[in-house]
């Protein structure tokens, strides 16, 4: 959207001031144990935790941890600790009681779906779980992961998966625990998934090929390109000149078929 439409890029590169990098790491179903231990250290601290599900119920087609299974199993696990849950099937009015609770320091694990990944804000949480984290894209982990680190403490975000992941899935989770740079993790995100089609609405893949330039590593160059061309029509709106007429041809040529861009959104 930066590239082909009219839109301005501001960078920020910096985190807040007092801010620290929120430590990410990768761990398996089989190591609950040093997770739980991880959690009560946290909680003694005064801190607060989020663990997040894929799934509100259990799911015969799909073999995934559950919110309202876990939600069962972490109170007996913390039976010393009050825990909320939150999910999108909750009506509003309890929805906001149960995050109420968590805001105001009254429960101190909030077991959730991802309803909390934007527009949530408790600087003193600093604990973010993520089970079956192979079923979420680089963007959505990126966005739970924000959740924590708001405030000056020390924050952690665990990523929680069964042995078994594909060749993407594992270089997800690894740029995750790379880097905390929400630029590099966009520029890998369209790299696993392609960047769409430009002319119509596949959003993923790699709907047309360039010959030269590369979406994901190549966007000075994109940008020049642009520039270039709004210099060409701010000088030459109707690409009347001989030189104009020659890039006319020389763009139906190349788009041998009419666009319409209505039709996208």
């Amino acid at each position: 959207m930066t590239v082909y439409g009219d839109l301005e890029v501001s960078v920020i590169d910096e985190l807040p001031p007092g801010r620290k990098p929120i430590n990410t790491v990768h761990k398996y179903d089989d190591q609950t144990v040093s997770l739980y231990n991880a959690i009560r250290q946290q909680i003694g601290l005064g801190r607060q935790v989020y663990i997040v599900y894929p799934l509100i119920k259990e799911s015969e087609k799909m073999d995934l941890q559950d919110l309202e299974q876990g939600y069962e199993k972490l109170c007996q696990v913390f039976p010393d600790f009050r825990l909320s849950k939150v999910h999108g099937k909750m009506k509003p009015a309890e929805k906001e009681e149960e995050m109420q609770k968590f805001v105001q320091g009254k429960t101190q694990i909030l077991v959730a779906t991802t309803v909390i990944e934007v527009g949530v804000n408790v600087p003193n949480a600093s604990v973010m779980v993520i089970e079956n984290a192979e079923r979420f894209g680089l963007s959505q982990l990126h966005q739970l992961r924000g959740r924590v680190g708001r405030g000056a403490d020390q924050s952690y975000c665990i990523l929680m998966t069964k042995h078994e992941l594909g060749r993407d899935t594992r270089h997800r989770l690894e740029v995750m625990t790379k880097t905390n740079d929400g630029f590099v993790i966009a520029e890998e995100d369209m790299k696993l998934r392609g960047p769409g089609d430009m002319e119509g609405t596949q959003q993923s893949g790699v709907a047309f090929n360039l010959k030269i330039s590369n979406l994901a590593q190549d966007g000075q160059i994109l940008q020049m390109a642009r520039d270039d061309a709004e210099a060409v029509l701010r000088n030459d709106p109707d690409l009347s000149t001989p030189e104009g007429k020659m890039m006319d041809r020389h763009i139906h040529e190349l788009f041998n078929k009419q666009l319409n861009w209505s039709q996208i959104s």
